[in-house]
């Protein structure tokens, strides 16, 4: 929250009578630059609470935490139960998504900056805030180690897409696979031409390639992986990883959207 707090505070809200579009932007806005009613939004959100429950859990007196309350029912953000508790709307619930993901970007912006996200596409753009429970790693070793051992504690699938194939995994990988392992592979189109399937990666049986593979991302059944490359084309190890459903699953989603737009990698790229 400190991150989006910081820019809300500096935002200029502007209104213009005669629009009512930026009029309800600035409305919302205006709400949420507060920090009090920001944080009693996402609470509600996790679970519905009466107003002294509020209260307590944010360290606030009733009088103060009812007069944010009723600035948020008036923004249609939160309403009242019948049972006395408060809860998000929709409005509210979708308004918090996109929030989250605003709220990401901002809290981890020294990374963004130095990264290239044009890669990605708008829908998982929208969807960042769900790698808000990541681990960002900023140290390249140390991510390559965590990497190694996603891939030793995976039970179900690795899915992977990388510039190149890491040949400390291989063994790991080869013994997996013999077990029924599902392993999926990406890798850029140019490199996959000058590469000679050899015995060892005759597992690859899925794999495929793509012009150009502008990050390196790994899933699998317990954990996942992301990093991107820097805006000077470099690839980049330091990124994201967790263990959080949502990061998997928005990790796998992202690798399927690639896979069904790769092209099979054949032996030698020939038919």
């Amino acid at each position: 929250m400190t991150s989006l707090r910081k820019i809300l505070d500096r935002c200029e809200i502007i209104t213009t009578p005669n629009n009512e579009d930026e009029e309800e932007i600035s409305k919302v806005l205006f709400e949420l630059a507060s920090n009090r009613r920001a944080s009693i939004l996402f609470e509600v959100e996790k679970k519905s609470l009466k107003m002294q429950q509020i209260a307590k859990s944010l360290d606030m007196n009733v009088t103060e935490t009812f007069r944010h309350l009723q600035r948020l029912s008036n923004a249609k953000l939160v309403e009242k139960q019948v049972d006395g508790t408060y809860a998000t709307t929709s409005l509210g619930t979708l308004t918090i998504g996109l929030l989250s993901s605003l709220n990401f970007v901002l809290k981890h912006g020294n990374f963004f900056l130095g990264h290239d996200v044009s890669c990605l596409p708008y829908e998982f753009v929208n969807r960042l805030g769900e790698l808000e429970d990541a681990e960002f790693c900023g140290d390249t070793v140390t991510t390559l180690n965590r990497v190694r051992e996603i891939v030793c504690e995976a039970n179900e699938y690795i899915w992977t897409m990388a510039e190149q194939v890491d040949s400390t995994n291989v063994n790991t990988v080869n013994e997996q696979v013999a077990k029924g392992l599902d392993f999926r592979f990406i890798m850029q189109e140019e490199l996959a031409r000058t590469i000679k399937i050899t015995p060892e990666f005759e597992h690859l049986k899925q794999r495929k390639s793509l012009g150009r593979v502008c990050l390196t991302l790994l899933v699998t059944d317990k954990e996942a992986s992301i990093s991107l490359r820097r805006h000077s084309g470099e690839t980049d190890y330091i990124g994201f990883i967790g263990k959080n459903e949502r990061f998997r699953k928005w990790t796998r989603d992202l690798f399927n959207y690639y896979w069904e737009r790769a092209e099979p990698w054949y032996r030698g790229m020939q038919k």
